[in-house]
């Protein structure tokens, strides 16, 4: 038999449930003491002169139990409820064997001394535990099903009828009124008719059926009763004919009606119906006028002296467009007010007309950057370099699963002095990489770009010298140039006025410094050109 410490490793790997009943640990068909000692020996007991001292069966599962724990508190929970500690040192070459990671481990001792304590002891289980037979439950048959077996058991048992022979045909007493040849060839015929059909027992038909048949040869006289009393009055092509009707007059008036008011002419029906009330207005009969019924939604019918009980309140009144002195005067105010409303309305003319809200501009910087793959800022990675300030290579970023946006708005974080203390502010930046989908208007919010060397980056931009140069656009845009610092700079790159921000190719500890220096330089340049945007 195995000892105990690789029959807890075999339940622990293989996620078996340990069972903890009273004072013993139930593995399978044995029980252990908690006491009951392994073979893995206690650090610092193995030493020469002392006496090895074992882990015992209760220590090794409280420890499993609280793997999870930092080794301090799991020290402070054994102790509380009195079990003895894995040492630290013990810890990891014990749990990496209990787990199935290792096969064996130099504190495991192989000749350790099994005590009496220490013993298995075979568990008896309960009658009720082993027992896992199910008997089958008797099938109930109902009466009919019993009657069916029973009528078709006593239909196999009777015997066949084999072929026609005249000695039964001489014993029986039909011979006496009819010839033997001639009963014995009725009996074939019927014996062949019988072969050919089938058999229908008196009790398979029930007495429902024959009900059934009666009534269905009762409904058929009554209905052979009404059809010979009917007389056809309609048919189908009849009632489409529609002969009450005439389209002429109807549908095709509506339809000059509908013709004339798209057209923007008065109907003619319109005209007459004027004409023949303006000939007989006599002929119109007056209404009588009904009583007003109280509605409290309806108040405004009401007004009058009942209303104010005699005094001058404008029950109507509204003090919207007047000013908080015509308000105080009272009456005499509002009427010297009106005629200069009235000779205002009076030049103002047809011409004036109400003043259209302006469209709100945006104030959010835009960065431009090179639209190729070899540039070292692209959309891919743009974010991480302005916002986080981190280089990350553009194969890189793809292999993360990256995808490219149309556009990135770079959200950088800024200390801005505020009321004498400094505050953490978040300010948008816009990045994209086709400037042609800028419209006229945003081109003043342009204030950097990339270069990535060729002068053909350029081609469609806005303030481009005849001869191809972008000169004056670096003049109006601050220009950066990005590139590893172990390869040579570019020729048009050296000409222009632009900023070389130098990247290390393997040292990202540098990015941060010179990411930093960018934002810097770019603030000094929208102090001074681009104040009236956000930054």
């Amino acid at each position: 038999m195995a000892d105990l410490l690789s029959i807890l490793r075999q339940y622990n790997v293989q996620k078996k449930d340990i069972v903890t009943k009273d004072d013993q640990v139930i593995l399978g068909d044995f029980a252990w003491p908690k006491t009951a000692k392994t073979n893995f020996v206690s650090w610092g007991s193995d030493k020469e002169g002392s006496q090895k001292e074992y882990y015992t069966l209760d220590s090794i599962l409280f420890l499993l139990k609280n793997v999870t724990l930092s080794h301090p508190i799991y020290v402070r929970r054994a102790a509380a409820e009195n079990i003895p500690v894995v040492r630290r040192p013990d810890r990891k070459s014990l749990l990496d064997y209990l787990n199935g990671e290792i096969n064996t481990c130099s504190s495991i001792d192989k000749s350790a001394p099994i005590e009496s304590s220490s013993r298995p002891t075979q568990v008896k289980r309960a009658i009720e535990e082993t027992r896992t037979e199910t008997f089958k439950k008797p099938r109930l048959e109902e009466e009919h099903v019993k009657q069916d077996k029973a009528r078709l058991i006593a239909r196999l048992e009777q015997p066949k009828e084999g072929a026609v022979t005249t000695d039964q045909i001489r014993q029986s007493k039909l011979s006496e009124a009819m010839s033997v040849e001639k009963i014995a060839a009725i009996k074939a015929k019927r014996m062949a008719k019988k072969r050919t059909t089938i058999k229908i027992d008196d009790d398979d038909l029930g007495a429902a059926a024959l009900e059934q048949r009666s009534f269905v040869d009762a409904e058929v006289d009554v209905t052979r009763d009404i059809v010979s009393r009917e007389r056809l009055w309609r048919t189908r092509t009849s009632i489409l004919q529609s002969s009450g009707k005439n389209f002429a007059k109807n549908i095709f008036a509506i339809l000059q009606s509908v013709k004339m008011q798209e057209e923007g002419r008065p109907s003619q029906d319109t005209n007459t119906q004027n004409s023949h009330s303006l000939a007989q207005p006599e002929q119109r009969k007056v209404k009588p006028a009904t009583p007003a019924q109280y509605n409290r939604y309806d108040q405004e019918r009401f007004k009058g002296k009942e209303e104010t009980e005699g005094f001058k309140i404008d029950t109507m009144g509204t003090y919207r467009g007047m000013t908080l002195k015509s308000v105080t005067e009272g009456v005499s105010a509002r009427k010297a007010q009106a005629p200069i409303i009235q000779q205002d309305s009076r030049h103002a003319g047809p011409q004036a007309k109400p003043q259209t809200p302006q469209k709100r501009t945006s104030r959010t910087p835009i960065i431009i950057i090179p639209a190729g793959t070899t540039s070292l800022i692209t959309m891919y990675n743009a974010k991480d370099l302005l916002q986080e300030l981190k280089f990350c290579s553009t194969e890189a970023k793809k292999s993360q699963g990256a995808r490219r946006e149309n556009e990135v708005l770079v959200q950088r974080k800024k200390d801005v002095n505020i009321g004498g203390g400094m505050q953490s502010v978040t300010i948008p930046y816009r990045v994209i990489d086709t400037p042609s989908k800028l419209l006229p208007q945003d081109w003043d919010r342009v204030v950097a770009v990339f270069v990535q060397g060729p002068a053909w980056q350029f081609k469609g931009w806005p303030w481009l010298l005849p001869d191809g140069s972008p000169v004056d656009i670096f003049a109006r845009i601050k220009a950066f140039h990005m590139r590893y610092d172990d390869i040579p700079l570019d020729s048009n790159v050296k000409k222009w006025d632009v900023h070389v921000l130098n990247v290390a190719r393997n040292k990202r500890h540098l990015d941060r410094a010179i990411l930093q220096k960018f934002w810097e330089i770019l603030d000094k340049y929208m102090v001074k050109h681009k104040s009236h945007l956000r930054f």
